[in-house]
């Protein structure tokens, strides 16, 4: 028996081939047949160009019809698909392909001359281009060549996807990510977001990442369901998108951006059943902002490229700001010290779990797979949290972004909640910063009004936390560094600010 997830969506869509799939934003459709038929061609061009089952794709396009096809047709052929950031520079690609080894790299036309450079170097036996309406040169061979006419079978510890980390704690890697895995995780999502018939999902975020790749499309998939794939983040076409959706899943931005539009309200959500957020923590004040404009209480989650989502607030039932809900459908979760042991219920610990979700393990690095993973199959997140009696996990913050300054345990997220609630702050970020006496010294990056000063952020929190958590300087920034799914940069205000305390 092939353990091959495209069997899975295949067999999903069976019987709803003419129903609409991707309808972007110009009022072009594509049903499920056309993104079926277009795969196997798409595969069948790879196949002569030389991928074999097995294989690495690297793929590096901008969100279209045709990079979800090019998805599926790596999946339907047995090849591994590694999607890449598009924000990458050449000199990042050269990296990943050189470490992947890919039989083929896909790109699009108008950065061919940097990246077949860049492959050449790395030696890729085989490009293509792909353009943003299917132009490019896979799309023309496709067009010409008789489809692949089945789907490879594979089986459950196969290989599917090869995504690299985000490397927010140092060198990406590459997280080898399973047929069983993707299809454990999209099952949990489809069956505790209770997809239903008539469900329409507005996408709004990128293809590279495992949020807008599986968190968002898969349970669609499963359901069949009609997605309005809007190519890039615009609150105007979110606005009137939203109008004819039941479901959307965005990150934290996204809401910031809804809410500073005056105008979006209630009006804009009337067809709406659920909103998600993930990728980076949602702060308690854009969540109770959100509730209160349009009456709906987002659901918070809490995933990772290796395993995809762990846990979800229900779709039904109370969502909590600042917890991330319980574990999805076979996932084990506990909190743990230091020596791999569970910890009573309450206590802050490090968050590991266990399940059919789990990636393989990293693409070349045995010694990471070894200690990011425990001696009786448990992931170590590298996150801390603590779960309530009820089984609700909240998350304090990364190990790595632990403080311990003056010899005493500093965990940013308590602190930055209570900044966060100052009236005129924006947001912030609390991070450790090297200092002669302390180790470590409590340093607060604010983006705030003008008018907020050390002495009002100093006031507020004075009686709220204590001393050694209170942060010794505040630096005010216009923005904080982001990644491009919204995640602030820590590791950036760290190097650059190291020696601020000199």
């Amino acid at each position: 028996m092939s353990h091959n997830i495209y069997e899975l969506f295949a067999t999903k869509f069976a019987d709803a081939r003419d129903e609409p799939f991707l309808t972007l934003p110009e009022g072009a459709g594509h049903t499920y047949g056309d993104l079926d038929r277009r795969s196997a061609a798409m595969a069948a061009v790879l196949a002569d160009g030389g991928a074999r089952p097995g294989d690495r794709v690297v793929v590096q396009v901008d969100k279209s019809a045709d990079a979800v096809a090019l998805y599926f047709a790596c999946l339907r052929a047995g090849f591994i698909y590694v999607p890449l950031n598009t924000a990458y520079t050449a000199e990042e690609v050269g990296f990943f392909l050189g470490d992947a080894g890919p039989a083929v790299f896909v790109f699009p036309p108008d950065l061919a001359p940097k990246l077949s450079a860049v492959a050449d170097i790395a030696d890729v036996p085989t490009t293509f281009t792909l353009g943003y309406d299917g132009s490019g040169t896979l799309a023309d061979l496709a067009s010409q060549i008789t489809p692949l006419g089945t789907v490879v079978a594979r089986d459950a510890d196969d290989v599917a996807c090869m995504l690299y980390t985000s490397g927010t704690t140092g060198r990406s890697k590459g997280a080898m990510l399973t047929h069983r895995g993707i299809a454990a995780n999209a099952l949990a999502l489809h069956n505790i977001w209770r997809f239903r018939p008539g469900d329409v999902l507005l996408h709004t975020l990128p293809v590279f990442h495992v949020h807008g790749l599986f968190v968002a499309l898969h349970p669609a998939i499963l359901n069949t369901s009609e997605v309005i794939f809007l190519l890039r983040f615009d609150v105007d076409a979110i606005r009137v998108s939203l109008r004819r959706s039941t479901v959307m899943m965005g990150v934290p931005t996204h809401y910031n951006r809804l809410l500073a539009d005056p105008s979006f309200g209630r009006h804009d959500c009337q067809t709406i059943r659920m909103f998600t957020s993930g990728s980076a923590p949602l702060t308690e004040a854009v969540f109770h902002e959100f509730t209160e404009r349009t009456g709906h209480t987002i659901c918070e989650r809490y995933g990772m490229t290796e395993c995809g989502i762990i846990t979800s607030n229900p779709p039904e039932g109370k969502r909590v700001a600042g917890t991330v809900g319980y574990p999805v459908p076979q996932m084990e979760l506990r909190i743990a010290n230091r020596s791999d042991e569970k910890i009573p219920t309450g206590e802050v610990g490090h968050v590991q779990v266990r399940g059919p979700h789990l990636f393989k393990g990293y693409w070349q690095l045995p010694d990471k797979t070894a200690e990011a993973t425990t001696d009786d199959g448990f992931f170590r997140t590298g996150d801390i949290g603590w779960v309530d009696g009820d089984g609700r996990l909240t998350l304090v913050g990364r190990s790595s972004d632990m403080i311990i300054s003056g010899g005493y345990n500093v965990y940013p997220k308590e602190i930055e909640q209570q900044l966060d609630q100052i009236p005129g702050v924006v947001e912030t970020a609390v991070v450790g910063l090297p200092h002669g006496d302390y180790g470590e010294a409590v340093t607060a990056f604010v983006v705030a009004d003008p008018d907020v000063t050390d002495d009002v952020m100093g006031a507020a929190i004075a009686d709220n936390l204590a001393r050694f958590k209170q942060p010794r300087r505040y630096v005010y920034l216009d923005q904080l560094p982001r990644n491009t799914m919204g995640k602030i940069q820590k590791a950036e205000l760290r190097r650059v600010f190291a020696d601020l305390y000199d």
